[in-house]
C-alpha cells in the first residue's frame, strides 16, 4: 500500500473506533506520537489515549489528505459530543516507512484539551 492509502485506512479505523485494525498500521517499534501537550513512544499508549476519547467522539471528518513520498498530511475536524470542547480542527503529519506509520505529529489548540482534562495532562512522555 502507498503511504497515503495507509494513513487513509488508519484515519478510517480511528473514525470507526476499530482500534485493533488501527494498531496494525502503526509501527511496533520506533513509533512516536507528538502533540502540543503530550508525547507517546508506544503505539499502545497512543491508542489507549484514543480509546479513552472514543466516548466523546461524534465524527472525524477528513478535510484534506495529501502525500509527498513517505510524508502524509491531513487536515481533520474532530467533532465531539462534549460541549465544552465542541469541534477541534487538527493538522496531522504522518511519516510512513514500509507498510507502517512510524511518526504522528499533531497540531491543534492544546488549551481545549487541557480545559477538558481540568489542567491535568497525561504523562508528558510515555513508552
Amino acid at each position: 500500500m502507498q503511504p497515503k492509502a495507509i494513513v487513509e485506512q488508519f484515519i478510517s479505523d480511528i473514525q470507526a473506533q476499530r482500534f485493533d485494525e488501527a494498531k496494525a498500521l502503526l509501527a511496533a517499534e520506533d513509533f512516536e506520537y507528538v502533540g502540543p501537550n503530550m508525547r507517546f513512544l508506544s503505539r499502545d499508549d497512543m491508542l489507549a489515549y484514543q480509546f479513552g476519547m472514543a466516548a466523546i467522539q461524534k465524527d472525524l471528518i477528513v478535510r484534506q489528505l495529501s502525500a509527498d513520498g513517505e510524508h502524509v498530511f491531513a487536515i481533520l475536524d474532530y467533532q465531539t459530543h462534549f460541549e465544552p470542547i465542541g469541534d477541534v480542527r487538527l493538522a496531522v503529519w504522518f511519516r510512513v516507512r514500509g507498510e507502517t506509520i512510524h511518526t504522528v505529529e499533531a497540531f491543534y489548540n492544546a488549551a481545549v484539551v487541557e480545559n477538558m482534562l481540568g489542567g491535568i495532562l497525561p504523562s508528558a512522555e510515555q513508552g
